[in-house]
């Protein structure tokens, strides 16, 4: 499990999920491998306070020299995920509110395309393993009533659509933008007025899904996603308080 921060104290195997690097293996590379999926994991929009990354740290936790730590560092600048802030470390990116707005909004094209690819090449049984994502919610079991839980479903649901397309250009353009996505959409998810509408709206999709309805589906999904645009738009400001 992947903890919301890592601070400047030796690292235990639960604070970050990522294993030591063989020594044959390119420590560069591997080391950019192992934080760019740490920091993929990570929740770093529930809490204001900045996520740290500590070099030496890092460096004892992988089992490799700080050379390649601060290499994979550099990678993961250029790629925008960390920034060097002077004085103070490694700082995990995090985005403004236009930014996250605009960064679902491109989600919510690319989910949308990701639907119209599912009715015409995924399998019956596969969109109907969609809905063991939300079997445990109901009427008598409502969402709002076990956000954690409802949180982990509404995550993995809007990942399996993405996997489902089978489409790598879609899984590829969408992982630059999950850890965002996802950040807001784990905050914005326990707001009743959010949950209300969430579970409905994933059945709808799953249902024009179910049906092959191709403008339907890409539709449902496309308006689902602009939905939390609109919202975190409309509330950002009020998010952390």
């Amino acid at each position: 499990m992947v903890t919301q921060k890592i601070s400047k104290v030796p690292l235990t195997e639960k604070d970050i999920a990522i294993v030591r690097i063989a020594p044959e293996a390119s420590f560069k590379n591997k080391a950019y491998d192992a934080l760019k999926e740490a920091i993929l994991k990570m929740d770093i929009y529930a809490s204001p306070e900045p996520v740290m990354l500590d070099e030496r740290a890092l460096s004892e936790h992988l089992g490799v020299s700080r050379t390649p730590i601060r290499e994979a560092i550099a990678m993961l600048e250029q790629d925008g995920f960390v920034k060097t802030v002077p004085r103070r470390g490694i700082v995990v990116v995090r985005k403004t509110k236009a930014e996250i707005v605009d960064m679902i909004r491109a989600w919510a094209a690319l989910e949308s395309m990701a639907a119209r690819l599912i009715t015409t090449t995924a399998r019956k049984k596969d969109i109907s393993a969609l809905r063991n994502f939300f079997k445990d919610f109901n009427k008598d079991r409502l969402p709002q009533d076990h956000i954690a839980e409802y949180s982990k479903a509404n995550i993995a649901f809007h990942q399996a659509l993405i996997s489902l397309s089978e489409s790598p250009v879609l899984v590829d353009m969408t992982n630059d933008i999950l850890l965002h996505v996802r950040g807001y959409r784990q905050l914005t998810i326990g707001r009743t007025d959010r949950t209300a509408v969430s579970l409905p709206e994933h059945l709808a999709i799953i249902e024009a899904l179910e049906e092959r309805d191709t403008e339907l589906a890409e539709k449902r999904a496309r308006d689902h996603t602009l939905g939390l645009a609109t919202y975190v738009e409309t509330h950002g400001q009020e998010i952390f308080t």
